[in-house]
């Protein structure tokens, strides 16, 4: 049975195609300017599930990269402190040397006892050493001074810093310290080779004017060099690990972006090639539904 066509009917098909054209150069036009490809879900559900994943491995990945950069600045700063505890140490040794050889009178005695009087100062100032309001030698007590000689019962010697440490998240499940403790730089407390003790000692020998209790402060020195040797090659294979991490991040970014923008961007090349044809087409049947539309009773009458 054959199906009849009347007027409505091919309009009511015009007016639908029509409006598939329409859309289709719309889309098309929003890739165009937009350089997006998925515009809304329905462009491409599947696609869409690949974006919202990218966009949240990148957000991690850059709270990542934060961390690993917040990482290497307290450990940089770590490292130059020890540098400078390291070289007032040898100075340390080079002034108990001067001081032991028992030839020095009182007022090359008195000398070495104010320059030791200085580096301890200086050493106290290392132990509160500060980046970005925290102190880096006192643990997750960061807060609070370690070295603090506004204390009326202050000891420099008899100081003990807080030992937790202080982690950074660098990667989904990796961790990593990042802090060395008062204690570990300086020695513990009450420890024959603590700094502290090692100048009270050197400085109370020097004013009796005994260069034997000098000398024998000659291997505690020692100690306490290697200790703080020590400690700047942990805080370098630390940093090691995090700059082969930071750069690890880096590269898994510029994965991630890549992918992200296979999904994501439109093909402007193909864009810009299916919208000149899809503005054609929709011209064509704008043309012929006029002519289409135009016809009434009065032309089949004629």
């Amino acid at each position: 049975m054959a199906i009849r066509m009347t007027n409505g009917i091919m309009q009511t098909q015009l007016m639908s195609n029509l409006n598939k054209n329409m859309n289709r150069l719309s889309n098309l036009q929003n890739q165009s300017s937009s350089g997006v490809r998925l515009t809304k879900p329905s462009d491409d559900p599947s696609g869409v599930a690949y974006a919202l994943r990218y966009r949240s491995d990148l957000s991690y990945n850059d709270q990542y990269q934060t961390n690993t950069n917040s990482a290497l600045s307290w450990m940089d700063m770590t490292d130059s402190t020890l540098g400078e505890a390291g070289d007032i140490v040898k100075r340390i040794k080079e002034l108990a040397v001067q001081g032991s050889n028992g030839t020095n009178d009182a007022t090359a005695l008195g000398a070495i006892q104010k320059e030791m009087d200085q580096l301890k100062n200086q050493l106290i100032d290392i132990g509160n050493s500060k980046l970005n309001g925290k102190y880096i030698f006192n643990g997750e007590n960061f807060t609070n001074k370690p070295y603090d000689t506004s204390d009326p019962s202050f000891n420099a010697s008899a100081v003990t810093t807080n030992a937790s440490e202080v982690k950074y998240t660098i990667s989904s499940g990796v961790t990593i310290p990042v802090n060395i403790s008062g204690n570990d730089l300086f020695g513990p407390a009450g420890a024959s080779d603590n700094l502290f003790s090692i100048i009270d000692n050197i400085t109370a020998a020097l004013g009796s004017n005994k260069p034997e209790d000098v000398s024998s402060q000659l291997t505690n020195i020692d100690s306490a060099a290697e200790r703080i040797s020590n400690a700047r090659s942990l805080n370098g294979a630390r940093t090691n690990r995090i700059e082969l991490m930071q750069s690890r991040l880096k590269n898994l970014e510029l994965n991630l972006n890549s992918m992200q923008s296979d999904v994501e961007d439109a093909d402007m090349e193909q864009v810009l090639i299916d919208a000149t044809t899809a503005q054609t087409v929709y011209e064509a049947s704008l043309s012929v539904g006029s002519k289409i539309l135009s016809t009434s009773l009065i032309d089949f009458i004629r």
